[in-house]
């Protein structure tokens, strides 16, 4: 049995792939993770003016060049990020999308952010 290779992202596709790591990935992670270092006070640059916007940006955006340039190569090692929907050059950018929101595990992973991240953001409102 032959495996066929995977055709490569350029350009336009590679950009849409990185906005979605970035988007749907990156941004819900890292400001949990934003809110969790406010909430422990352990980093001073959270108290920064746009110190959280500028620590989710960066990390968000080393997350998705991450993720979408070695997840095909590494996939073991990025066995929970790595989506191959997101990398597939045949699908437009919104049938990804669709069939990435309809898996099981999608649901899933989308309200623990949401449950994450209304606890975590209650708890820093709730320091005064």
């Amino acid at each position: 049995m032959t495996a066929l290779a995977a055709p490569k992202l350029t350009g336009r596709k590679w950009l849409e792939c990185f906005a979605l790591y970035f988007v749907l990935q990156g941004v819900p992670m890292y400001s949990g993770v934003a809110l969790l270092i406010k909430l422990i006070n352990a980093a001073e640059f959270v108290d920064e003016p746009f110190g959280a916007v500028v620590f989710v940006a960066m990390m968000s955006t080393f997350h998705a060049m991450l993720t979408s340039g070695l997840g095909t190569k590494l996939r073991r090692f990025f066995r929970h990020s790595y989506e191959p929907l997101f990398a597939d050059t045949t699908l437009s950018f919104s049938e990804r999308i669709t069939r990435w929101l309809a898996q099981p595990n999608t649901a899933l992973q989308l309200l623990g952010h949401a449950l994450l991240l209304s606890a975590l953001a209650i708890g820093v409102l709730g320091i005064r």
